[in-house]
């Protein structure tokens, strides 16, 4: 019997360009149906070893061609390499083995012969969406900024978001943020988001956090950029474990070009971990002495316990566009700081509480905001300043 049941197949999706590795050679005969347009390069069960997803878009193997250890056996050595492709799975004999290493794969799928050619397609169109949902490897060396608020209300998780937003918009970047407010985070409401980062369910098994896991907790705000963030709930920051939110953050290093973290003012368990793993650390404070002589403290604490030369940046949020005031000017706020600030952001409320009512970034519903353009700018004051300690130390 042919792989391909009597049902009509319906008209196949175009699958023009798509690279289709095929292991068997009954495969061959779908070239000129489900798989028209297709590449279709045929292949051997050897070819599995090693194989990442930059070799082709997806792998279609033939299961009643190979014997069943052999083909076991080549599976599970595709599961341990970096990146495998989608893989889709036909036949009518599929062993148990064979099946559990077939799972072993981020992205795999079972067909059962004899299948129609609209269930073939259906099969190949979910498992090729869900490659091009799922993150992938960072193209260089992940960066990770940790953004916290000086006090309560200076606006960290707004200009969190509006700085990943940013840091989407330049290039070719795949950005996370993550909302580490576990108890009573904000970033998922300002986006209009939803929170579906869930660490209380892991208990103490925090190795079970992976790839696959971080893209079922990811909510994607646009291309290039997603949130983690968790729902609200009093008990959170007690019943997610230590070791899950490092593993989080572990884990969205190794899948994301960048991470922006909100952390929240207040020390917990995992917050010198956090900052210690991180390349920048912005303050953000507000021009009120209170808020300032905290950001100077807070800086100081951070300094003291990390004591890895690292620096926390102090960002002066809310600047007014007026010469007079009660408001201290920058450089008056830099003297009662005690040290420079690497940028301030400009006063915009319509902006801010219009964006935050409609869900989304500001970048997104008032792109000519002066906060837009003043985040723009310690973006790219905070990146240049990083490749310019990169080349000194490779100097």
């Amino acid at each position: 019997m042919g792989l391909l049941g009597s049902k009509p197949a319906a008209a196949a999706v175009s699958l023009a360009g798509r690279r289709i590795l095929a292991l068997g050679p009954a495969l061959a005969e779908l070239a000129d149906g489900p798989l028209a347009g297709a590449e279709l390069t045929a292949a051997g069960v050897e070819a599995l070893d090693g194989l990442t997803r930059g070799a082709c878009d997806l792998v279609l193997i033939d299961a009643d061609a190979w014997k069943a250890e052999e083909l076991a056996a080549a599976v599970k050595a595709l599961a341990a390499a970096k990146a495998p492709p989608p893989v889709l799975m036909v036949g009518q004999s599929l062993p148990a083995g064979l099946v559990r290493n077939l799972l072993r794969l981020e992205q795999a799928d079972i067909l059962e012969a004899p299948f129609s050619a609209d269930q073939l397609t259906a099969a190949l169109q979910g498992l090729m969406a869900a490659g091009a949902a799922a993150p992938s490897a960072p193209s260089g060396a992940s960066r990770c900024w940790a953004v916290t608020g000086a006090v309560g209300g200076s606006g960290a998780t707004t200009l969190a978001v509006e700085i990943a937003t940013a840091m989407a918009a330049r290039g070719n970047l795949r950005v996370c943020l993550i909302d580490l407010n576990l108890a009573d985070g904000a970033a998922a409401a300002y986006l209009g988001s939803t929170a579906a980062m869930r660490l209380a369910e892991f208990g103490s098994a925090a190795e079970r956090i992976d790839q696959a896991m971080l893209q079922a907790f990811a909510t994607p705000v646009s291309d290039r950029l997603d949130l983690l963030a968790h729902p609200r709930d009093p008990q959170a920051f007690e019943t997610a474990a230590h070791d899950a939110v490092l593993r989080v953050l572990e884990i969205a290093c190794e899948t994301y070009d960048q991470v922006i973290l909100d952390v929240p003012r207040h020390r917990r368990a995992w917050s010198l971990e956090a900052l210690a793993g991180s390349d920048e650390v912005l303050v953000i404070s507000e021009l009120t002495v209170p808020a300032l002589l905290a950001a100077r403290s807070l800086s100081d604490e951070i300094e003291d316990a990390l004591g890895s030369g690292l620096k926390p940046r102090i960002v002066l949020n809310r600047l007014a566009s007026r010469m007079f005031g009660p408001a201290p000017s920058m450089a008056e706020a830099e003297r009662a700081l005690q040290r420079k600030a690497i940028a301030g952001i400009s006063s915009d409320w319509e902006a801010a509480a219009a964006s935050a009512n409609l869900g989304g970034p500001i970048a997104q519903h008032r792109p000519k905001s002066k906060i837009v353009k003043d985040v723009q700018v310690l973006v790219e004051r905070v990146v240049a300043e990083a490749a310019r300690r990169d080349a000194q130390r490779a100097a």
